[in-house]
């Protein structure tokens, strides 16, 4: 493994899959990659070889005490085990979402953070999009009055997962937008429906509704199943309403809609206006993510989606799963 500059942290990849060659190279445009780690050894070597890196065995990348950081982009179900590994190891973490696929595995990999002192990341993608920073901007500036309503859908006929529901693979992007922009109220109300119609026991279709102690509500919908790509965040106020959808291109993905709300008892209405695009810089979400890793192992602070915020989104998840069962089991008594 090559000496990395003093100023400049080493970091592992394990994980090599469609994400993980992103991730892989991202890192590798840091300067920061050292080490790839994957099952499948050929993949591994070219995309290490691709990146001048070497191909290491985990047990290696853990006892190598000069890697600080590992970034975990393996299946959902591996997360744990290998967090905790790496933890224990005294390695900081970034962890592809979700976090885990139960509350329990997510909370003893909190534990294990906090005994070896280490911080983990959430590979929330989109909280380091420019649009939705711009979305959470707007809002906090109240530019769109008084925030009442998220809805947040995300449709594409997209890669089914064998080990993961739509709910786990889907919805923490959507959570995690959703907690930034309450600030971490806590859910006072979750309902969700959830369908499979692929894989028996794995849901493909995800529909919830979600209310917050502050007085906002929320949507979410999540379907791989979709014959239609949408990605679309809509936050909803009393005075305008911006609509964050990515499936645009960068000149128009992002739009504030003047519609303030009447009150009127006898004549309630919405008052509307013309649409004005909020000019946004063009960037890639993954660069800033990758950076965000790269400055929580180099400064030791804790990066922007953290665990405070993984173990929210993993809790809704969780309550989102139950509320799902028992409509299930409900259905099934009729």
């Amino acid at each position: 493994m090559p000496k990395q500059p003093n100023d400049t942290p080493a970091i592992a990849l394990i994980g090599t899959g469609m994400w993980g060659q992103n991730i892989a190279r991202n890192l590798a445009h840091l300067g920061v990659l050292v080490g790839i780690c994957d099952s499948h050894s050929e993949r591994a070597k070219h995309i290490a070889d691709q990146h001048g890196v070497s191909v290491m065995a985990f047990d290696d990348i853990l006892a190598n005490s000069d890697i600080a950081g590992v970034a975990l982009a393996t299946p959902a179900p591996s997360h744990h085990d290998l967090a905790v590994a790496a933890l224990e190891a005294g390695k900081h973490i970034y962890v592809e979402k979700p976090l885990a696929l139960t509350l329990a595995d997510a909370e003893s990999i909190a534990k294990a953070a906090s005994a070896a002192k280490r911080h983990v990341m959430l590979g929330h993608l989109l909280r380091y999009h420019s649009a939705f920073l711009a979305c959470a901007q707007a809002v906090e500036q109240g530019k769109i009055g008084k925030m009442r309503h998220i809805r947040a859908s995300r449709l594409a006929p997209g890669r089914v997962r064998a080990t993961e529901s739509a709910l786990y693979d889907l919805c923490p992007h959507d959570l995690a937008m959703i907690y930034h922009l309450v600030k971490g109220a806590e859910a006072e109300q979750v309902s969700c429906h959830m369908i499979s119609h692929i894989t028996p026991g794995i849901d493909d279709i995800v529909t919830a509704q979600i209310g917050f102690a502050n007085g906002v509500s929320a949507t979410v919908q999540a379907n791989w199943m979709n014959p239609v790509k949408v990605h679309n965040l809509t936050i909803v106020g009393d005075e305008a309403s911006l609509v964050f959808d990515d499936t645009k291109p960068w000149d128009s993905k992002l739009t504030r809609y003047p519609m303030r709300i009447q009150r009127d008892p006898l004549n309630p209405n919405l008052e509307r206006g013309e649409p004005e695009v909020i000019a946004l810089p063009a960037s890639e979400p993954l660069k800033d993510e990758m950076q965000a890793f790269v400055n929580m192992v180099k400064t030791n602070q804790a990066a922007p989606t953290d665990l405070t915020e993984a173990l929210y989104v993993q809790n809704l998840l969780a309550r989102m799963e139950k509320q799902a069962s028992q409509n299930l089991t409900n259905h099934d008594q009729k």
